[in-house]
């Protein structure tokens, strides 16, 4: 199942893609997938389907093995990850990547300092952050290691947008954080493209992914078992039975 709804040519692309770990334990096994602009792209699956590994391939943590990384059409295959920050792509990681003993404005400081010299940007960075983010504002000077979860993963938010990137990387945003806040971060990611931000998101929640995601990609042993609109998604039955099969979840029409 494939979806025809767009034209524009893909921000991000792996190209029949194998990561190994260890060197012989595959992980991704020929994976295809297109990032288009101005959409949310939700990568789903069951554990150990190669999710969180096609997105640090995507950002240059991982080097394939076979295949291509590209962006923008250009192939950027073993391009390391502080060059994808240049050309305007944000990661933001499942596990936490905050320096707990700096204070909240300090950590995102930290994420101006490709254009440290430039006063006027750094402030409009730290602004952009308050504004989208005003508990950052209320603990700025406090240590980050000092907030709750979903607190820290505002922060980290903050610190990806600071970068005005293109493109957001979002691995597992709500992992381990109480259901009220992973609420205002679904909504807040279903922003981001007004904003014009794309974005990537690996998520195990199904039901939110689902539900703010404009395409999807089902991943199964390091292959992409099938990819389409959401509303493809709802229509197709065998498709709905497939995902039942490894989460109590029911796509609904």
């Amino acid at each position: 199942m494939t979806n025809p709804a767009t034209d524009a040519r893909p921000v991000m692309e792996l190209r029949n893609v194998s990561v190994a770990y260890h060197g012989d334990i595959r992980i991704l096994q020929g994976l295809s997938l297109a990032v288009r602009p101005g959409q949310i792209t939700g990568i789903i699956g069951p554990n150990g389907a190669g999710k969180s590994t096609a997105l640090r391939t995507l950002y240059g943590l991982l080097k394939p093995i076979e295949g291509d990384v590209a962006v923008d059409g250009e192939v950027v295959t073993g391009m390391p990850p502080w060059r994808f920050i240049a050309k305007g792509i944000a990661l933001v990681p499942q596990n936490r990547s905050l320096f707990n003993d700096l204070s909240v404005e300090d950590n995102l400081r930290l994420a101006c300092w490709s254009f440290r010299r430039d006063k006027a940007r750094v402030n409009g960075a730290l602004e952009r952050a308050y504004a989208q983010f005003p508990i950052l504002h209320e603990r700025r000077k406090q240590p980050a290691g000092k907030m709750s979860g979903g607190q820290q993963r505002f922060l980290e938010l903050g610190r990806a947008l600071a970068l005005q990137p293109r493109v957001i990387l979002l691995d597992e945003p709500t992992a381990m954080i109480a259901p009220r806040l992973s609420a205002e971060i679904y909504e807040f990611i279903a922003t981001l493209p007004k904003q014009g931000i794309t974005v990537v998101l690996v998520d195990q929640n199904v039901r939110q992914c689902v539900r703010i995601s404009d395409h999807l990609y089902v991943l199964e042993l390091g292959q992409n078992k099938v990819d389409g609109a959401k509303q493809d998604f709802a229509q197709d039955e065998q498709l709905r039975t497939l995902i039942a099969e490894w989460v109590d979840y029911r796509i609904d029409a």
